[in-house]
């Protein structure tokens, strides 16, 4: 079964759901309460922002999107398939971010690749055709599939915030590996994506809890 979260009613009986599955994560809910739904524009628009945004600043990111937005509009992957790399540079875009835009406009032309129906997919399998493409690693991917595709069983392991989450909620000695993040969220099945907005909810109360919690190497945040 496939869990999406559409709106903020089916992440709110996800998590509910997952307080009957799961008991410890009560006393995280008690201290989060209901985390708010999250969602951007899916398609190759979507994507292609998370793209621009890695590895940069939330402005710096912002700024860049802007530029590339505003230069096709509407944003058509084809269009930015045959534009001229030297143009795309200009808007901001380093060389590699133009070449995985360019992979990815490719394969939706070639009909190789089809991103509206990850939703509906096993989170994993989506994950992995995602992977597979030039350019896009494991947040990435799933950050997509998450918030793009509202896609619940999505699970950013390798996301630091929400790995120091995990790590203080279940009482664990160390901040688990991504490796070490998918036994943990075994128990959340298939709605391990609601699981993740209620650990970045609990990593953002820690935050605000001098002394609690470091800066654990800059996390990426929740989009």
């Amino acid at each position: 079964m496939t869990v999406h979260l559409n709106s903020q009613a089916d992440l709110e009986d996800a998590i509910h759901a997952l307080l009957r599955q799961d008991p410890r994560l009560q006393p995280i809910y008690d201290l989060t309460g209901m985390p708010a739904l999250r969602r951007r524009e899916p398609g190759f628009s979507g994507l292609a922002h998370i793209v621009t945004g890695q590895q940069l600043s939330t402005a710096s990111a912002s700024a860049i999107w802007a530029r590339v937005s505003a230069a096709f509009d509407p944003f058509d992957p084809e269009k930015l398939r045959k534009a001229r790399a030297e143009r795309l540079g200009r808007l901001g875009l380093s060389a590699a971010k133009i070449k995985t835009l360019k992979s990815i406009a490719r394969e939706l032309a070639a009909e190789r690749l089809n991103l509206d129906v990850l939703a509906n997919e096993d989170a994993d399998a989506a994950h992995n055709t995602l992977t597979a493409l030039h350019g896009i690693g494991p947040w990435t991917a799933d950050v997509y599939l998450l918030f793009c595709l509202g896609h619940g069983d999505a699970w950013p392991a390798g996301d630091l915030a929400v790995q120091e989450a995990v790590k203080i909620g279940l009482g664990l000695k160390t901040r688990p590996t991504p490796k070490e993040m998918a036994p943990l969220a075994e128990p959340w099945r298939p709605m391990r994506g609601a699981a993740a907005h209620l650990w970045w909810s609990y990593y953002r109360v820690l935050k605000k809890r001098e002394g609690v919690i470091g800066a654990p190497q800059r996390p990426k945040p929740a989009p």
